[in-house]
């Protein structure tokens, strides 16, 4: 439970600003304290927890940071609470729904994007969970208690997109488990030349702990190798208290008295998830974790988005919640909701669930098992309280254009131009039909996703004759999926051993294409009911970042089409050029704005969103042919 939240900043948003009829907001900072019984059942389930310290009253302590946008004038507002998890720390939900950039303390008008969220009335909360990110740049974090002389074994993975002789012991910015011991001769270090390679040992005396947290290599990393380094650390922070935070501290902003901000003002809670956090929320919900310790059912609604099949390394000993690695252990099963939401069934009144992907999860191999049986031979229709939905022809991240020349989280780049679509309309017709969902009991539309038996999941591989044909199109010379994975005996309790013995892969599926090469399967967005080009959810590596046949982490993919008859014909391009789709620009458009209209009938975009939607189409219809 919390038992304080102390606020160090409140300040009304851009002068009082209004946003529509909801009024002003403001913005209240500080943090939040916890405190909770380790012999709670439920709580029980965070990993080693029963080694945390305890008060006076034999329960567990910890803090997080906080961060609140609220309507000034509650009774302005929809009563509605959506809890960001914050991805690495930072915020994400105003980048995804209000198509605003990403920052950590949203100030200036455009920082809030198109408003959204604050115009049909949404408090937004952000509550730190994660143990490992730094502070820094306004980044949220959990302060956690220690398992104090305990020592287990880690694995770290890194992958250098250029020359260098020294890695940290972390991904990316995040704060290491440090080495007990810089000489130590257990310590092991695998490398795999590529995603498909077998891993080698390099020699212990080729590579050392040049400090706590980073290992050096004098004959340095190979730009695009896979590296693991599997070493032991000590004194793990629990991480698992993620978990209690993000759900303690939903259920005080909406039932708690006192000190709290939104008290009475809280009828709908809905929580949500960004590639990293919907990992977290698969891993809560498969946990049980959101109900609280009063046994309330803390969400009404859960939207995990951009997770795939994945979870996390969120409650095991030595855990790093950072990590987004393959072959770890957020590739366990299970994978389909019926499995995985199968605590959620038992106890009655689960939150309604929405799992959203893009087409890059699929490509990456795991976002199919959602929605398969464990052997991928059969498809298994979601529960009745959850909607799958595969925005076709996507990316991880909403495109932008022009696109970026690297991906902006891993430094990626692409032999192709990162794909352009924007699927945050989509994204914010979700969040309204999960509402009328939970709210009034309006059925959301059907799952919409590869479907084995419609022949609209096919393997990844049997796509690479149509992109071969296309010009200067470079397809991955391998496609790689999750493999069934044993990380020892000690893993039902938290406690993973390194490396793990690796089995067969998962068969898993991509969407079947159109003549244009586009996706026939989910949720279609507007740029791929009006065209311009291919859009895929994979990239290859550039040959500068080297292993260039192995497909990028996160981008996808735009494949113009040809402008002209001349020019398509001369590049031997099979597919029709935009002249002999479109007669000009401004036919493009009036297509555009038709077959938005459609989505809104479908209610799978908004009336409000129908005029960007168009506006963006034209820059793009520009960018293509600039």
């Amino acid at each position: 439970m919390v038992t304080d939240l102390e606020i160090t900043h409140r300040s009304v948003v851009l002068d009082g600003q209004p946003f529509g009829a909801t009024g002003a907001y403001e913005k209240l900072v500080g943090t939040m304290r916890f405190a909770v019984d380790p012999a709670d059942e439920l709580n029980k389930r965070v990993v080693d927890i029963e080694h945390a310290p305890r008060n006076a009253a034999g329960q567990v302590e910890f803090a997080a940071d906080f961060y609140l946008l609220k309507p000034v004038d509650a009774s302005k507002g929809n009563g509605r609470l959506l809890v960001d998890c914050a991805n690495r720390g930072r915020k994400v939900v105003l980048g995804m729904l209000n198509s605003a950039p990403r920052v950590t303390d949203p100030s200036k008008p455009e920082e809030f994007g198109n408003g959204f969220l604050m115009r049909h009335g949404y408090t937004i909360a952000w509550i730190g969970w994660q143990t490992d990110v730094p502070r820094r740049d306004g980044l949220m974090a959990l302060d956690a208690p220690r398992a104090r002389g305990i020592v287990g074994q880690i694995r770290c993975e890194m992958r250098p997109n250029k020359p260098v002789t020294t890695l940290p012991l972390a991904d990316r910015y995040h704060i290491p488990n440090p080495t007990v011991d810089l000489n130590d001769r257990e310590a092991r270090l695998l490398v795999k030349e590529h995603s498909g390679a077998k891993a080698v040992e390099v020699p212990r005396d080729a590579w050392r702990f040049c400090d706590a947290q980073h290992i050096e290599m004098p004959g340095g990393f190979t730009p695009g190798a896979i590296y693991d380094v599997i070493y032991r650390s000590s004194d793990p922070l629990i991480v698992g208290l993620g978990f209690l935070a993000i759900r303690d501290g939903s259920a005080y902003l909406r039932w708690g008295s006192g000190a709290n901000p939104c008290a009475g003002a809280i009828q709908k809670t809905y929580l949500f998830g960004v590639s990293q956090t919907g990992r977290f929320l698969r891993n809560m919900l498969h946990l049980g974790l959101d109900q609280d310790e009063q046994q309330r059912s803390v969400f009404d609604g859960v939207i995990p988005h951009i997770a795939g099949g994945r979870r996390g390394e969120f409650n095991i000993r030595l855990g790093q919640p950072s990590l987004n690695a393959k072959g770890a252990v957020g590739e366990l099963p299970p994978f389909n909701d019926h499995e995985l939401l199968q605590r959620l069934v038992q106890r009655g009144n689960p939150p309604r669930v929405v799992f959203t992907n893009s087409s890059a999860e699929y490509w990456r191999g795991d976002a199919s098992l959602i929605h398969t049986d464990a052997n991928g031979s059969r498809d298994v229709e979601p529960a009745q309280f959850v909607r799958v939905y595969l925005l076709a022809g996507t990316q991880h991240t909403p495109g932008s254009l022009p696109p970026l020349e690297a991906d902006a989280n891993t430094g990626d780049r692409g032999q192709q131009r990162f794909n352009i679509v924007d699927y945050s309309p989509l994204m914010r017709a979700v969040l309204v039909n999960l509402d009328r969902w939970v709210s009034d009991g309006i059925e959301p539309p059907a799952s919409a996703f590869p479907r084995l038996a419609d022949g609209t999941a096919v393997a990844a591989e049997t796509t690479g004759a149509f992109f071969r044909g296309l010009p200067g199109v470079n397809f991955p010379d391998r496609i790689t999926r999750p493999l069934h994975l044993d990380f020892g005996p000690d893993m039902a309790r938290g406690i993973p051993a390194y490396p793990p013995k690796a089995g067969e892969p998962y068969r898993t599926y991509v969407s079947q294409l159109d003549v244009d090469g586009n996706e026939v399967a989910g949720i279609r967005p507007p740029e791929l009911l009006s065209p311009l080009a291919t859009y895929c959810g994979w990239n290859t590596r550039h040959p500068e970042q080297g292993v260039p046949g192995d497909l990028t982490q996160m981008t996808g993919s735009t494949l113009a089409f040809a402008r002209t008859r001349v020019e398509r014909e001369a590049d031997g391009d099979p597919r029709a050029a935009i002249a002999e789709r479109y007669a000009s620009r401004e036919v493009y458009l009036a297509h555009v704005r038709q077959q938005t209209r459609k989505l809104v009938a479908a209610r799978h975009v908004l009336e409000e969103d129908i005029e960007a939607i168009v506006q963006r189409a034209g820059k793009a219809w520009d960018y293509i042919h600039g």
